[in-house]
């Protein structure tokens, strides 16, 4: 409840993406123009594409403190942005739900 109220709350304000979210994830686009609602398709994977074991925990903290466990789930399931398998293994045991993978070989 409180990640819903949350996102609520940050949607309700103007948020500027840049301060949010790590610049280098949207190096090849203007984020000014983006929208946290609009564009979580393309948000969500851009912040979570470089994360690693290490950097985890911290790098979901940020997309959790804009977007709930369903759209953060949801979203990465449906991209197409180029997310690691290990990315979709850690988001998936994090929430506790089904392993997705985004490449299969």
């Amino acid at each position: 409840m409180y990640s819903i109220i949350n996102t609520m709350k940050l949607l309700a304000k103007a948020i500027n993406i840049s301060e949010v979210f790590p610049k280098q994830a949207f190096w090849d686009m203007d984020c000014s123009r983006l929208s946290i609602e609009r564009d979580k398709a393309i948000i969500i994977p851009r912040v979570l594409m470089t994360t690693n074991e290490a950097s985890f925990s911290k790098d979901i903290a940020i997309v959790e403190s804009v977007y709930n466990t369903n759209e953060i789930y949801s979203t990465l399931k449906e991209t197409k942005e180029r997310i690691s398998n290990n990315v979709c293994r850690m988001v998936s045991k994090r929430y506790k739900k089904p392993t997705f993978l985004r490449y299969k070989f």
